[in-house]
Formats: C-alpha cells, sequence, structure tokens
C-alpha cells in the first residue's frame, strides 16, 4: 500500500495560526475626538476647566465635562483587528519575514512627539480661578474726574465675560445665574457697553430677588445702581444703594455702598450728601482698608477741586432717596390724640383715645367711647369699624388682631378678612413672608397660617452682632431659638442650621457667634460647621478674628 500522501502545505488564511509566531499588535491609538489635542490621553477629572472650586457660600455651578472625558467606547477605541493582523496575500510555507512579527513600529505604539503632548503655555489670570475673584484682585484705577474705574487690559477683560458666560449657558439655579449676569454687568460696565451692562444687571436683580438672600440681592442691586449711576440715571441709582445697605451686611459690603453711594452724589453736586457716605464708609472699614482710604482721598480731592461754586443741596434722609411719602405721626392735643403732618400741622383731629404709628399706610385707633380698635388710613377715613381688643401694627400686609381673649391672635388683611384663623397665644410682626407665634411653645408661620417651624421653642429672640435684637426673624430670614437655655438658629424655611445647644449664641453677617459654659467664646460658619475655636475671652475678639478670616476684601461692584 502507498503511504498516504503528504499534506501540502497551504498559505495561510488571513487571521490563520500562521500569525501565531507574530506578536499581537499593540491596541491601536484610540482616533481623537474632535476639540481634543491629537495623541492626549483620556483625561483625568483633574483636567476639567475648572480651576479653582467654587467660592464658600455659594452654590455648585455644574461645569460642562468635554467629550473625552469618559471612556471611549468600542467603536472609538478599538476598530476592527482583522485589517491589522492579516498578513500579506502572498502565499507563504515559512513564517512570516521578521519584519512582519517585529513589534509595530516606534511611531505606532509610542507615545506622540513631545511637541504635541508638552502642556500649553500657562494661561494668563483671567482664564484661570473663578471671575469673581479675578475681579475682586483686581486693581482698578480711578479717574480722578470722573471717579470711574479705567480698564488698563481690556483684553483681560474681554476674556473675564467670555468665561461669564460659558458658565452661564450651564447655570441652571437662581443663585449661580443672579451672580453670573452681575458680574457680567460689572465688567461691560467698566468696558463702556452700557446697553449690555443694563440688561445683564436688571434680569441678575430679577433672579437674586427670587432667592430671597439678603446678601446676594443687595450684592444686584449695588451692581445696577453702579450701571445706572455711569448712565446718569442718579435717582433710581441712589434708590438702589438706600435699599441694598442694611445693619445686617458685612461691613466690608456696607462700606462700598457708601462708598459708590458717595460717588454718585458727587457727581450730582450733592457735596455734602458724598462726605456723609463717604465718612460711614471710613467709620466701617477705614482703618483696616488702605485701599478704601486712597479712593476717599481722591473722591475729597474732586469736592475740594468742585465746591468753590458750593456744597449743592442739603443731604437727603434715606425716606426722601426713597421718595417714601411721610406718614403722620401721633400727636397729642388736650385729652385726646391726632396726627400731624412732618411740618406739624395737624392733618387728623384729635378724636382718638389712644393711636399706634402708621405702617404700610394704615394705623389702628381707638376712639374714646369704645375699647374696640378701629382701622384708619393716611386721611383719617376709617377703613375698619371699630372690632378688636388688642391690635399690632401691618407688616407684609398682614395684622395681628385679637377679637376676644378666649380664642387668642389671628391675622386680618387690610380690608378685615381672616387670613390665618386665631389660635396663637402670642405672636410677632411678619418679616420676609414668615412671623414668629406660640402657642405651647414658639415656632413660626407663613403668610397663609400653615406652620413652617415648630412650637416647641422656649423663646424666639434674636442677638445680632452689632448689638440690636430682633423679635422672630432677621432680614436675612434666621432666628435664634432657645430650649431649655441653650440656643440655635433656625432658618424661615424651619430647616435647623444649629442645633439648641450653645449658651449663647449671636448672628453675624457671615457666622455664628457662639458662648461656652465657661464664658468663652468661638464661631461657627453659615453652615453651622466649625469656623473659631471657643478660647476668646469676649465676642469682640471673635469678631477681629473673624474679619481676619473674610475672603471678600474687595466686594466686587
Amino acid at each position: 500500500m502507498s503511504a498516504p500522501p503528504a499534506s501540502p502545505v497551504a498559505p495561510p488564511q488571513p487571521g490563520s495560526a500562521a500569525t501565531v509566531e507574530s506578536t499581537p499588535p499593540a491596541p491601536p491609538v484610540p482616533a481623537p475626538v474632535p476639540g481634543e489635542e491629537p495623541g492626549s490621553a483620556a483625561p483625568s477629572p483633574a483636567a476639567t476647566t475648572v480651576a479653582s472650586g467654587p467660592e464658600p457660600g455659594r452654590p455648585v455651578e455644574p461645569v460642562p465635562t468635554p467629550p473625552a472625558g469618559t471612556a471611549p467606547t468600542t467603536p472609538l477605541s478599538a476598530p476592527s483587528a482583522a485589517p491589522d493582523a492579516a498578513p500579506s496575500a502572498a502565499p507563504t510555507s515559512a513564517p512570516p519575514a521578521a519584519s512582519v512579527s517585529a513589534p509595530p513600529t516606534t511611531p505606532i505604539s509610542a507615545p506622540p512627539a513631545a511637541s504635541v503632548s508638552a502642556p500649553p503655555a500657562a494661561p494668563n489670570a483671567a482664564e484661570q480661578g473663578d471671575p469673581e475673584q479675578v475681579l475682586a484682585k483686581y486693581r482698578w484705577r480711578i479717574d480722578p474726574q470722573t471717579l470711574r474705574e479705567v480698564v488698563e487690559e481690556p483684553d483681560e477683560l474681554q476674556v473675564v465675560r467670555r468665561r461669564l458666560t460659558e458658565k452661564l449657558s450651564t447655570a441652571l439655579d437662581n443663585r449661580a445665574r443672579a451672580r453670573l449676569l452681575s458680574l457680567r454687568a460689572v465688567v461691560s460696565r467698566v468696558l463702556g457697553e452700557l446697553d449690555d451692562a443694563l440688561a445683564d444687571a436688571r434680569l441678575a436683580l430679577t433672579y437674586a430677588e427670587a432667592t430671597g438672600e439678603l446678601r446676594r440681592i443687595a450684592l444686584a442691586q449695588a451692581r445696577l445702581g453702579q450701571v445706572l449711576r455711569w448712565r446718569g440715571e442718579f435717582l433710581e441709582a441712589d434708590q438702589l444703594f438706600a435699599r441694598a445697605t442694611s445693619p445686617e451686611l458685612p461691613d466690608r459690603l456696607r462700606a462700598a455702598l457708601h462708598e459708590h453711594a458717595g460717588r454718585s452724589c458727587v457727581d450730582q453736586g450733592r457735596f455734602m450728601e458724598a462726605c456723609l457716605h463717604f465718612e460711614r464708609a471710613l467709620d466701617l472699614r477705614g482703618a483696616g482698608d488702605a485701599d478704601l482710604l486712597d479712593r476717599v482721598r481722591t473722591a475729597l480731592d474732586v469736592i475740594a477741586e468742585r465746591a468753590a461754586e458750593g456744597f449743592g443741596p442739603y443731604p437727603r434722609s434715606r425716606d426722601e432717596v426713597l421718595e417714601r411719602i411721610q406718614p403722620p405721626v401721633p400727636a397729642r392735643d388736650g385729652a385726646l390724640w391726632g396726627y400731624t403732618d412732618p411740618e406739624g400741622e395737624l392733618v387728623i383731629s384729635a378724636r382718638y383715645a389712644e393711636t399706634q404709628q402708621f405702617r404700610e399706610g394704615l394705623a389702628w385707633v381707638r376712639r374714646p367711647d369704645t375699647d374696640r380698635w378701629s382701622l384708619i388710613a393716611l386721611t383719617g377715613t376709617t377703613v375698619i369699624e371699630p372690632s378688636y381688643l388688642a391690635v399690632r401694627p401691618f407688616s407684609d400686609g398682614l395684622a395681628w388682631v385679637v377679637r376676644n381673649a378666649a380664642e387668642g391672635w389671628l391675622a386680618v388683611d387690610p380690608t378685615g378678612d381672616v387670613v390665618i384663623p386665631p389660635g396663637f397665644a402670642d405672636v410677632r410682626p411678619f418679616r420676609r413672608g414668615v412671623a414668629a407665634v406660640r402657642r405651647e411653645g414658639w415656632g413660626a408661620v407663613d403668610r397663609t397660617g400653615q406652620i413652617v417651624v415648630p412650637t416647641r421653642y422656649h423663646s424666639f429672640r434674636t442677638a445680632l452682632a452689632d448689638g440690636r435684637h430682633v423679635d422672630g426673624f432677621t432680614d436675612e430670614g434666621l432666628a435664634v431659638v432657645e430650649l431649655g437655655g441653650r440656643h440655635g438658629v433656625v432658618d424661615h424655611t424651619g430647616a435647623v442650621l444649629v442645633p439648641p445647644v450653645h449658651p449663647a449664641l449671636v448672628v453675624h453677617p457671615v457666622a455664628f457667634l457662639v458662648g461656652t459654659g465657661t464664658g468663652r467664646w468661638g464661631a461657627l460658619d453659615r453652615r453651622g460647621n466649625p469656623l473659631i475655636d471657643p478660647v476668646h475671652r469676649t465676642p469682640e475678639e471673635v469678631l477681629e478674628e473673624i474679619e481676619r478670616l473674610l475672603a471678600d476684601t474687595n466686594p466686587v461692584l
């Protein structure tokens, strides 16, 4: 028998075992994503465009991640291997030549050339960090004639404005949009683009008011006021500066508000009023702010130069700036009470046994022939006939009243309609939509009567760092509550910011001062976290420490 024929040596088929002797090809280099530097690896989280963290106390703004930030999908990073692995189509009985089985050449497997992968040139300061921090560090030169900021490097500010616009495209919440729009208004203003600045500033104020946050609203008001001042619309500008000013704001911001209100007065020739604003700014920050001293000195030089023709009108009161109608005030005439105007003329005849101040254009009065209180308007016209045994002034459109002692306090509107049913043993005026009330304990209700803070606390009295005390909530919507001799903080939504565990607690514009049982003082931040250890002997020492810690040395207005 003949031996079986020898198996012929056949050329390997593409992808056959003939490639066993070949080193498998290295995984292909992923195709670059459009917009990504060629040859760059998938970026780590640190490669995002944010160069610094969000400023404290502000909401984290969403930052768009470039497409390359996600792990490449298989079609992107691994094209079909067959074309790369297939040997030459020519028949071959021997193993592939060394040049075929050798590792891929350096240009394929090596990293990109140094010229491609080298880090980009360092960006300028405007490209890095938070735009507000960049603007806060910007040292403006003040024109000695106009008292306006002078732009030394407009290109840098254009970069800041572009970055603000980029952030706006992803900002969804009211806080972020209010902040970014008002900052963009600042940049547009100093660049001289006042129409754009005005549109941004007005929209920013709308968003800020929607947050209900005192400091955010004040910043938006001041930035809009600055734009209007540059446009020569002084009345509205002055009103915005006046509304923005509050003793519950940080001293730095209050000083800046007075400084810019003073500059507006200089523009109008109201030099006496301007000097009052500059004096208040220096009282708040003069000793610790050399830059403020220099700017005020420049403004006073302008006043000295222009005052040769006179110091202008007498200073206006805050009510005059805001064009508020001065209501009549109670005045006694014999045994009865009436009301006089600001000039002292009797405008509502003396016919009442008791009177209260006008609030929101309305005042409670009691006639001699009844023990019930009635409501009158500014003209003396009766709005609500004698109906109530006890009354409190109107605030936020509501007044607390008592019809009979058994049912307790209830809230009525100016027409006398009951808005909040009776049932409270004690009450405080509404402030920013909430009021402190007492049943079995102290709590708070909103304007619909809904309980927002449970009535479980022993007291509801708020101490402020400037020495004032507020019954109920501050303008910021904060209240100090006490339970068993220990104090904490709640806000107007009912959230407990600081549990009632501290023997003493004082509200500061940016912190909470807390006292220990041993008489030592420290501070918490606005989230209730430790800020300054309780090692100081007095609250004043803590205030000095807070001043050293504050980051917003230069409010951006």
